[in-house]
């Protein structure tokens, strides 16, 4: 793989503090939080689809639709999960992930690619009908398999930025058609040095525009779930944040 399978690193974190000030929505029977632009940017023909971690949409991933609606983008996050997502700091050593993966916690609600690529598909489709012409995928953790899996032509998503990824496959990542953006951690078992290097190579062979940043004394999940009390992870994050939008703005407007 061009990034390793989740684990107890993709629930530890800290819920920042802050008001979410989107809305829920239905897509078919799907739940989703929107987040629309009220500034006076507003990019009209482009949209952002943001494919959350395993903790799907909560108060921070909320605050980041917030943000990328704050920069001119029309946001939604999907409810991949069904419902069904992990919890902040959920222990990996008691919880069977591989059980909520294949069969999820009600065991009738599995959380694999054969579960999960339809919501996408009909989250694309829902930005579509609503007049968007260019889509960008924003993919964290958990998500970004889901964004570089949209990225062939014709799958839906033209530009996209995914930070410490975790499940994506080398043939996927291959496969890209579209701008690819990357946000490392230092420390990353899911995504260390060996996967970051191999993606490199990959990413060369796609002869598509991409950008591999990596920042320094931060771990896995760091770009989401991390201390903001603590100055340089507040620091990464935010830089972070700024990479996808930069990214955006270059290559989806």
């Amino acid at each position: 793989m061009a990034s390793n399978a989740p684990a107890q690193c993709c629930t530890v974190g800290v819920k920042h503090e802050g008001k979410p000030t989107g809305k829920s929505i239905k897509i078919g029977d799907i739940d989703a939080y929107v987040a629309e632009p009220t500034g006076k940017t507003v990019h009209k023909d482009t949209a952002i689809l943001y494919v959350p971690d395993v903790i799907g949409i909560w108060q921070n991933s909320q605050l980041m639709a917030d943000q990328y609606a704050a920069n001119g983008y029309y946001t939604i996050i999907p409810d991949v999960f069904n419902g069904d997502p992990m919890s902040l700091n959920d222990n990996f050593e008691t919880f069977d992930f591989m059980g909520w993966l294949t069969k999820g916690s009600n065991g009738k609600n599995p959380h694999t690619a054969e579960a999960i690529d339809p919501i996408i598909q009909k989250s694309i489709e829902y930005l579509k009908e609503q007049g968007f012409k260019k889509i960008g995928g924003v993919g964290y953790c958990f998500g970004a398999k889901y964004v570089v899996r949209f990225m062939p032509k014709g799958k839906g998503i033209d530009v996209g930025y995914v930070a410490h990824p975790s499940f994506v496959e080398e043939s996927e990542l291959r496969a890209i058609e579209g701008p690819l953006s990357i946000a490392a951690a230092e420390t990353d078992s899911i995504f260390p040095a060996e996967k970051r290097h191999q993606s490199e190579k990959i990413l060369v062979e796609t002869k598509q525009p991409y950008q591999i940043n990596l920042y320094s004394g931060v771990v896995h999940g760091f770009s989401v779930r991390c201390d903001p009390s603590v100055k340089h992870e507040k620091f990464a994050k935010e830089k972070a944040f700024l990479q996808a939008v930069q990214w955006f703005d270059e290559y989806l407007i």
